[in-house]
C-alpha cells in the first residue's frame, strides 16, 4: 500500500500524541513536538482522534480517491477483448484509436502485459551434463548454395540464381561446455555424416574431451547401418531424438540459430567458398571469445578448462 511521506510514525506515536493533549491537557505544540511531528500534521491527527477514535490514526492510502481521466471500463473491455485475439498493443491502438502508452498500461493493470502462449506450454526438458564429452550433440543445417551476390548486396529480387543447390552445414556442441565443431559438406548421407562423426570425435579428443554419448535426429544418415558401425567402432552410445520433438536437441537448435544469424546471414558474400572460409574464424570467436549466458557469461572454452579441471580433483 503506498502511504503519505508523514506516515513514518506509528498509530501508536500518534494515539499517545493524541491522549497527552485530550486526556493529559499538553498543549498540542508540546505532544507535537514530543511526537517528532509537525504542529499542522499534529492538528490533522488530533481531528482525526476526535472524530474516529483510534481508528482514524491508522495509515490510509495516498491513492486518489478518483481518477477523472482513468480508461472508461467500457474501453478497457474492449482492449482486452482484442488481446483474447492475440492482438499486439499497437494494433490494439491502432483498431480503437488509442495511444499505445494507454493500451499497455490498461494490459499491464489486467496482468496481460505479455501475449500469452498461443496454445499451452509444453513440461521442462531442462537438462545439462556434468562432465564434457558425456553427451554432444549432432545435426545439420541446409543451407543455399551462392553462385553470385543476391538480392542483399544489389538490392533486386528479381534475378534469382535458381537451381544452384544446397550445401549442408554439420555441426556438433558439447552438452556440458557447449564446445561447438562445424564443417560445410555437399550432402548428409550415410558417409558424410560417418566421417563428420570421426572428425568431431578427433578434434574434441585433441582438446580433452572424450565423447561417450551422441544425440541425434532421425535423418536417414544417423538411422544408418553404417553410422551404427561406426559408433560402435569409436565407442560411442547413440541416441536419438523424438519425432517432431526438436526441443530435444534444443541446444544444438539454438546454436544453429546462433550460427545462421552471426556467420551464414551476419554479411554478404560473393560465393559459398568465401562463406566456408569464414567458418573456422567465425567458431573459434564463439568458442574464445563470445560469452555464453547460460554459462554465466563464460565462454565455451573457458567452462571447458574448469570442467576438466574439475574432473582431475584439483580444484572443486
Amino acid at each position: 500500500m503506498k502511504l503519505h511521506a508523514n506516515a513514518t510514525t506509528t498509530p501508536r506515536t500518534r494515539l499517545l500524541m493524541c491522549r497527552r493533549v485530550v486526556e493529559q491537557g499538553w498543549t498540542l505544540t508540546a505532544a507535537a513536538a514530543a511526537a517528532g511531528v509537525s504542529e499542522r500534521r499534529g492538528h490533522v491527527w488530533l481531528a482525526r482522534y476526535r472524530g474516529q477514535g483510534p481508528a482514524g490514526l491508522e495509515d490510509r492510502s495516498s491513492a486518489p480517491h478518483r481518477v477523472p481521466r482513468r480508461t472508461p471500463p467500457e474501453r478497457v473491455r474492449a482492449v482486452l477483448g482484442l488481446r483474447a485475439l492475440r492482438m499486439t498493443a499497437a494494433q490494439i491502438g491502432e483498431t480503437l484509436g488509442m495511444p499505445v502508452s494507454t493500451v499497455s498500461a490498461v494490459l499491464a493493470r489486467a496482468g496481460q502485459g505479455r501475449l500469452p502462449r498461443s496454445e499451452p506450454a509444453g513440461p521442462a526438458n531442462r537438462y545439462e551434463r556434468r562432465h564434457p564429452g558425456e553427451l554432444v550433440h549432432v545435426d545439420v543445417k541446409k543451407l543455399g548454395v551462392i553462385v553470385r551476390a543476391g538480392h542483399r548486396a544489389h538490392g533486386d529480387r528479381r534475378t534469382r540464381a535458381r537451381g544452384a543447390g544446397f550445401e549442408y552445414v554439420h555441426v556438433a556442441l558439447d552438452d556440458a561446455s557447449r564446445l561447438a565443431y562445424a564443417e560445410v559438406l555437399p550432402d548428409e548421407r550415410a558417409e558424410t555424416v560417418v566421417g563428420f562423426l570421426r572428425r568431431v570425435v578427433a578434434a574434441f579428443a585433441a582438446k580433452g574431451v572424450a565423447v561417450q554419448r551422441v544425440l541425434t535426429d532421425n535423418g536417414p544418415g544417423y538411422r544408418s547401418t553404417l553410422h551404427a558401425i561406426c559408433c560402435r567402432e569409436l565407442g560411442l552410445a547413440h541416441r536419438r531424438t523424438r519425432p517432431y520433438r526438436p526441443r530435444t536437441n534444443g541446444k544444438v537448435e539454438r546454436f544453429i540459430q546462433t550460427l545462421t544469424q552471426g556467420w551464414a546471414d551476419g554479411q554478404i558474400f560473393a560465393s559459398s567458398a568465401e562463406r566456408t572460409a569464414v567458418l573456422p574464424a567465425w567458431l573459434d570467436w564463439y568458442n574464445h571469445v563470445r560469452p555464453h549466458s547460460s554459462l554465466k557469461r563464460q565462454t565455451p572454452a573457458e567452462r571447458l578448462r574448469v570442467l576438466l579441471i574439475n574432473a582431475a580433483g584439483t580444484h572443486t
